[in-house]
C-alpha cells in the first residue's frame, strides 16, 4: 500500500528533481511465430506485436496523467530473433527487422529491442545470419535496436564474436556516416545480458521468461543528487544511508507504476528496474550526484570508489522496496547522455581508461562513447574484449556501445539528438592489438566459473 506521505514525497521529487519513469517496456515472444518461410514468420510477428502492445502507449499515458509521473517512453523487447526466427530459410534477417520497425511505428513505441543473438560460447547458422545483417538491418530503420552477447562468466569469452563485433561496428558506422554514425548507438556488446531488461539498446524478452510481462525502468539521478545535497560534508555512513532511502522511495514510484500497468494491460508484471539513468536534460546527471559526493569532476581520482558507492546502495534501497527487482538497476554512465559526463570528457577529466575502470562497479559498461572514425575495428574488438573480461571475471554485466563517428576525430562532436544526446570524440589509445584479437578461439570461464 502506498501512503499519503509517500504520495506527497513523490509530488516533490517529481516537481523539484526530474524523477520519472523512464520506460514501461513490453516483453513478447515470437516464439510461438517461427516458420520455415521468412515472409510468414514477419506477418506473424508483425500480428503479435501490433496485438499485445495496441494499448501499450495509450496504458503509460492515462497513468501518467492519472498518478502525475512522467511516463518518457514505451518500448517493446522481444525474443533474440537469431533463436526466433531460426527455422527460416534466409541468408538475411533484414526483412525482420523492418517488419518490427514497422510494428513499432504502428502502436507507437519509441524502440522495440531484440535483433539479437546470444553467442557467449559459438554461434549458430542462425546467429551468423544475424549478426552479418546487424549493419543494414540498424541503417534503414528508426527504432529498432540491437544486441551480441559475445561472453559469460559460465562460458567465457568467444573471441571470435568479438572480432566480428568490431567489423560489424565499423561498417554501421560508415553505412551512417551522413548522421553521425548514429546506428552504432542502437548496437550494443554484452557479457552476462540479463533476460528482463527494460532499457535500450540491450533489450531482448529472454527464453525463460513468460509470453508477454510488462518491465518498468525507473530513473532518478537528480531526485538522488538533491538527497546529497541536504548532506553535504557528512561522512560516508550517512552517504550510503541517504542513497539507500532515496533510492527506497524511487523504486515505491516504479512499483506503483508497474502495477497499474499490468492491471489495465492484463499482461504480467515483471521487474522493477532501477537505474540511475541520465538524460541530456539539465540537472537529470550520474556525474552530478559524483561531483556533489567531492569530486572536482567526474573521473578525478576517487571516481571509481564514488560509482561503487552509488551502485551498491541504488541495489540496497530498491531490494528493500520492491520483491521483483531486476534488469541492469545500478547507476548508468553513458557519456552523451550526461551533460556532465560531457563537460568531464571535453575538458580532460574524463579519459577512456577512466570510464573503463568505473565500469568494474558501475551497472553496465562503456556506453554512448564516441570515438574517431579512423579507429581500426580491431582496435574496437580490443575495447571490446577488455569490457567482456571485467565482466567474466567479476560475474557482473558489462557492455560496450561505442561510435567510430566517421569523418571526425578528437577535439570534435558527434550530435545524435533527442535521449541519445551529443558525445565528444574521445581519445583511444593508439597502439594496436591485431596480433592479439586474429588469434580468435574462445577465452575460457574463470576458475570461480564452477560453482554448483
Amino acid at each position: 500500500m502506498v501512503t499519503n506521505f509517500e504520495i506527497q514525497e513523490t509530488n516533490r521529487m517529481i516537481d523539484e528533481a526530474n524523477l520519472d519513469v523512464r520506460t514501461i517496456t513490453m516483453g513478447i515472444s515470437l516464439t510461438d511465430c517461427a516458420d520455415s518461410d521468412l515472409n510468414s514468420f514477419c506477418r506473424k510477428a508483425y500480428d503479435k506485436i501490433t496485438k499485445a502492445a495496441e494499448n501499450l502507449v495509450k496504458t503509460g499515458d492515462d497513468i501518467a496523467r492519472q498518478f502525475g509521473v512522467p511516463v518518457v517512453n514505451k518500448r517493446i523487447s522481444v525474443t533474440p530473433i537469431s533463436i526466433a526466427a531460426s527455422a527460416c530459410r534466409t541468408d538475411s534477417y533484414v526483412p525482420v527487422a523492418e517488419a518490427l520497425d514497422s510494428a513499432a511505428k504502428t502502436v507507437g513505441v519509441n524502440f522495440i529491442g531484440g535483433f539479437s543473438a546470444l553467442v557467449q560460447k559459438g554461434s549458430s547458422q542462425s546467429d551468423t545470419v544475424l549478426i552479418n545483417s546487424i549493419p543494414e538491418a540498424l541503417s534503414v530503420t528508426e527504432r529498432v535496436c540491437s544486441s551480441v552477447n559475445a561472453a559469460s562468466t559460465k562460458n567465457g569469452i568467444n573471441m571470435n564474436a568479438v572480432k566480428r563485433m568490431g567489423q560489424i561496428i565499423k561498417e554501421m558506422a560508415f553505412l551512417t556516416k551522413e548522421k553521425d554514425s548514429v546506428a552504432c548507438a542502437k548496437f550494443v556488446v554484452f557479457c552476462n545480458s540479463v533476460e528482463d531488461n527494460p532499457f535500450m539498446a540491450g533489450a531482448y524478452h529472454g527464453v525463460g521468461e513468460r509470453d508477454l510481462v510488462i518491465n518498468v525502468g525507473v530513473s532518478g539521478p537528480g531526485v538522488v543528487k538533491r538527497s546529497l545535497e541536504q548532506v553535504r560534508g557528512a561522512d560516508f555512513e550517512t552517504v550510503c544511508e541517504t542513497v539507500k532511502r532515496t533510492a527506497f522511495k524511487i523504486t515505491r514510484v516504479g512499483q506503483l507504476v508497474a502495477l497499474e500497468a499490468s492491471k489495465r494491460l492484463g499482461v504480467p508484471f515483471g521487474i522493477i528496474d532501477l537505474s540511475l539513468a541520465p538524460t541530456p536534460a539539465m540537472g537529470d546527471s550520474v556525474a552530478e550526484i559524483l561531483q556533489e559526493m567531492g569530486l572536482e569532476r567526474a573521473g578525478a581520482p576517487g571516481t571509481t570508489a564514488a560509482v561503487a558507492i552509488l551502485n551498491d546502495n541504488v541495489k540496497k534501497g530498491g531490494i528493500m522496496a520492491s520483491s521483483y527487482v531486476g534488469g541492469m538497476s545500478g547507476a548508468f554512465i553513458p557519456v552523451s547522455e550526461d551533460n556532465a559526463m560531457i563537460e568531464a570528457a571535453e575538458c580532460g577529466a574524463l579519459t577512456l581508461e577512466k570510464l573503463e575502470a568505473m565500469t568494474c562497479v558501475c551497472s553496465v559498461g562503456l556506453d554512448m562513447v564516441a570515438i574517431p572514425g579512423d579507429t581500426p575495428d580491431s582496435t574496437i574488438s580490443g575495447i571490446i574484449a577488455d569490457e567482456m573480461a571485467i565482466g567474466m571475471i567479476n560475474g557482473k554485466t558489462t557492455a560496450v556501445r561505442i561510435i567510430p563517428v566517421y569523418g571526425k576525430t578528437v577535439g570534435d562532436e558527434a550530435l545524435f539528438g533527442g535521449l541519445l544526446g551529443r558525445a565528444p570524440i574521445m581519445q583511444v589509445n593508439r597502439f594496436g592489438c591485431d596480433d592479439f584479437i586474429n588469434r580468435g578461439g574462445r577465452i575460457p570461464p574463470p576458475v570461480h566459473s564452477f560453482r554448483n
